[in-house]
């Protein structure tokens, strides 16, 4: 079992790695638009990539999950045909629908909440949603086939581009918001080009009706599901708009971004699980590996938890050369948000790692319910508590939904395929996570003083303090026996 719990590791330490550098240079645009734009133009940015996340799911109608699962086994057709069948579903529905974007742009910007003068953004959007799904089956063939350094690569290649082009035409030549996505369309144009050896060598013109439906079956519920997972992720921002203004929207935005450094551990736990659950799950005890990765994946989430909460304010007024910090001050007032949001997408985690019985049990039919419950208490939660309590009522109705996801789909696969989860462990990190918080929450406003921006400024000695929590959190994670120290320096 420990070698398998290696492998895991290595895999999610390249994917990570790459993820890492990728999060990080796409994290630039925050003090890039933070500093440039006002936070209206920041707002319909922010409000068209919330768009473009829903209609992805509508792209790619669940396809690549399809793909992940049955060239996992190919217990349907042979490896090129489950290769081509889910490439070309893909590209033929995403050329149709992005096609349909691009050429009536102007009658969609009622819909996207911009003004008709911006429909050009809109053809941007569909050039970026086409390539984007297209590249989708080549990237989970490299998964699938244990190549994380060649995925790691591309996806760098795919950010650092966006990034470049970013600098180039906000930075230097002080473009407008359109350039943002004509900047996206270059680097994901690019991406596909650097795809297309995986396609050409996997891709068979044939058709096989049993592969094709056994495809549908079990990829077309992550449309509905898809759907439901993108609204909880990105409907705040069109009700933050409709209930408040695009100024709202876009401190909102920036600092939900500031949840980014969780999303990224979340990201690349992602990346290798997939793969690796569906590899083993064959294995006479690959429940309790299950078991196994998912405390240990606590583990780590609890301590990023902490750890971004305790130092927040401090990365955010990092001064940047020359002029601005890291997130532009007009932004400080949003970042009460940013624990809540962290705790949001760890549940998130959660949620990824209790996919599992899922997948291997074929029950994806359970995902549309599971999703879309969680989706419509966002949507409530969003419309009873944004007025009330502003944006951070957007930020509770994320944690919500995440948290219903989290059960809901826990319910549905215990009952298919169930897997003892040691919850006494994951209990008690839940409690000192709540113990820690409390207590830093509580020692940061008596020893502090609100700053600019809202930031709650304390003297430097105060670090040690925050260091040392962390170390203490570390040390009762050892004590209280949730991770073995012996078994640590066995798999070191």
């Amino acid at each position: 079992m420990l070698d398998k719990l290696k492998r895991l590791s290595k895999d999610t330490m390249i994917y990570g790695t790459s993820t890492i550098i990728g999060r990080f240079l796409n994290f630039l645009f925050v003090p890039i638009y933070t500093n440039l734009f006002l936070p209206g133009e920041f707002g319909i940015v922010a409000n068209i990539y919330a768009y473009i996340a829903i209609l992805n799911v509508f792209l790619s109608v669940g396809l690549e999950s399809g793909y992940f699962k049955f060239a996992s086994t190919l217990e349907v057709g042979s490896e090129k045909e489950n290769f081509s069948h889910p490439f070309l579903g893909i590209f033929l529905n995403s050329f149709l629908l992005s096609g349909v974007l691009f050429v009536f742009a102007g009658d969609f910007t009622y819909l996207f909440q911009i003004d008709p003068s911006q429909a050009g953004l809109l053809r941007w959007t569909a050039l970026i949603l086409f390539f984007d799904a297209i590249s989708l089956v080549p990237f989970a063939y490299l998964r699938l086939q244990h190549k994380p350094m060649k995925f790691a690569v591309i996806r760098i290649a795919n950010i650092v581009l966006n990034v470049a082009f970013n600098l180039l035409f906000i930075l230097v030549l002080r473009k407008g918001i359109e350039y943002v996505f004509i900047s996206n369309v270059i680097a994901s144009g690019v991406t596909f080009l650097l795809l297309t050896p995986i396609v050409f060598r996997n891709f068979k013109i044939s058709f096989n009706k049993k592969l094709w439906s056994e495809l549908l079956r079990f990829s077309l519920p992550y449309i509905p599901a898809g759907i439901s997972s993108n609204i909880i992720q990105v409907v705040n921002r069109p009700i933050l708009t409709a209930l408040t203004n695009d100024t709202t929207v876009g401190i909102f935005q920036a600092n939900y971004r500031l949840g980014i450094f969780m999303m990224l551990f979340v990201s690349m736990f992602e990346f290798a699980w997939r793969p690796f659950f569906l590899q083993n799950a064959k294995e006479p005890n690959a429940k309790e590996i299950f078991a196994k990765v998912m405390t240990a994946f606590v583990v780590l989430m609890s301590l990023v938890f902490l750890i971004l909460t305790y130092f927040i304010d401090d990365i955010v007024s990092i001064k940047l050369p020359g002029k601005g910090h890291l997130l532009g001050m007009a932004y400080w007032s949003g970042l009460v948000i940013v624990p809540v949001i962290l705790l949001a997408y760890f549940f998130y985690g959660i949620y990824i790692n209790l996919m599992a019985g899922i997948y291997i049990e074929k029950k994806t039919k359970y995902l549309p319910y599971i999703t879309g419950g969680a989706a419509v208490i966002n949507v409530a939660a969003n419309f009873l508590l944004i007025p009330q309590m502003n944006m951070m009522g957007s930020a509770i109705a994320t944690l919500l939904s995440y948290i219903v996801m989290a059960g809901g789909i826990y319910y549905w696969a215990q009952k298919y395929y169930y897997i003892k989860y040691e919850f006494g462990k994951i209990g008690m990190l839940f409690i000192l996570i709540a113990v820690f918080y409390i207590v830093f929450e509580s020692l940061q406003r008596l020893f502090g003083t609100v700053g600019a921006g809202g930031i709650i400024v304390t003297d430097s000695w105060f670090w040690a303090v925050k260091i040392g929590l962390i170390l203490l959190f570390v040390t009762l994670i050892f004590v209280s026996n949730i991770i073995d120290y012996k078994v640590i320096r066995r798999f070191i």
